[in-house]
């Protein structure tokens, strides 16, 4: 009988044997998306660890599995069919003499471990194959919704893996970790039948604005001037149309303009938040005589006493 090698699926997963089912499952995540094949192409040693990472977490994953392979090792497998084929044969272990001292229940035994008259056994549930990956969606594609086609590459039970392009659409109103379930998409069970494929939503960062639950805020700059007699300035959207907003007189820098609806659309669709709109105060550079008298008049106006620059 050949040598079993033996494979410390904790040791594949990082985790100690007390892990409990979520450090197994924070585990496997972080590795399967760190030697996932899509982030390294054409590396068979990334490859061959992504296979190792989930034969781990197939076995680790299930409590049974887990509880012979704690019991057993890698020898978990084959020690679960000897086990099985001595209880149809109808011989428990305290009974071993007898067992083989009879050819009868030497015949049972070989015939429920190979076939023979072995009892019929209660088909198996087929095993998850849901396959999770991460999605990363603009903030456009929040406030409107649409369509996405993926490219996903989708283990199959013989251990290769094969591209799939799948239509995905992506709702208006998805949440940054809302997970989107795309029914038969997932990997391929031994049976033929497929998963699920789980795609966990990530709202990716915009330059632009910067996101606080539902609300968004953004920035604008005026002039001087424009603070102190008041204007209309235009502010961007992530949808692409901007917004004419009226910057009322003697505006501080640092203020906040409010503008209701504005935001991300609420959870349950229920409206939209607010966007904030932070006034920046330009401050004039490089003033010509005439603009430094005014402001010169200005402080005399209103009783401030500047100090000029002392030059050397």
């Amino acid at each position: 009988m050949s040598r079993v090698e033996y494979k410390d699926y904790y040791k594949t997963l990082g985790v100690p044997r007390s892990a409990s089912p979520d450090d197994i499952k924070s585990a496997y995540r972080r590795l399967a998306r760190r030697y996932h094949p899509d982030v390294n192409p054409d590396d068979p040693a990334a490859e061959a660890r992504f296979k190792e990472i989930n034969e781990a977490h197939e076995v680790l994953s299930d409590q049974e599995k887990r509880q012979q392979y704690d019991r057993f090792g890698s020898n978990w497998r084959r020690t679960g069919s000897f086990d099985e084929a001595f209880r149809q044969s109808g011989v428990g272990m305290d009974g071993f003499g007898d067992f083989f001292g009879g050819a009868s229940g030497f015949s049972d035994f070989f015939d429920a471990l190979f076939g023979g008259r072995a009892r019929p056994q209660q088909p198996r549930r087929p095993q998850p194959a849901h396959v999770e990956e991460t999605l990363q969606v603009s903030l456009p594609e929040v406030l409107q919704g649409g369509r996405r086609a993926l490219t996903m590459r989708v283990p199959s039970p013989d251990g290769s893996v094969r591209q799939r392009r799948i239509d995905v659409t992506i709702p208006r109103g998805v949440r940054d970790g809302q997970r989107l379930r795309v029914a038969g998409e997932g990997a391929v069970r031994a049976d033929g039948s497929r998963g699920d494929l789980l795609l966990r939503i990530q709202v990716a960062d915009d330059a632009g604005f910067q996101r606080q639950g539902d609300d968004l805020t953004t920035e604008i700059s005026i002039g001087l001037t424009e603070a102190v007699l008041g204007t209309q300035v235009e502010v961007p959207t992530p949808a692409g149309s901007p917004l004419t907003v009226r910057v009322p007189p003697e505006t501080q820098h640092g203020a906040r303009l409010r503008l209701r609806g504005q935001g991300l659309p609420r959870a349950g669709g229920q409206g939209r938040g607010d966007m904030l709109v932070r006034i920046g105060v330009r401050l004039p550079r490089n003033l010509n005589a005439r603009e430094r008298d005014l402001f010169r008049e200005l402080a005399r106006i209103r009783g401030e006493v500047p100090t000029p620059q002392t030059v050397n």
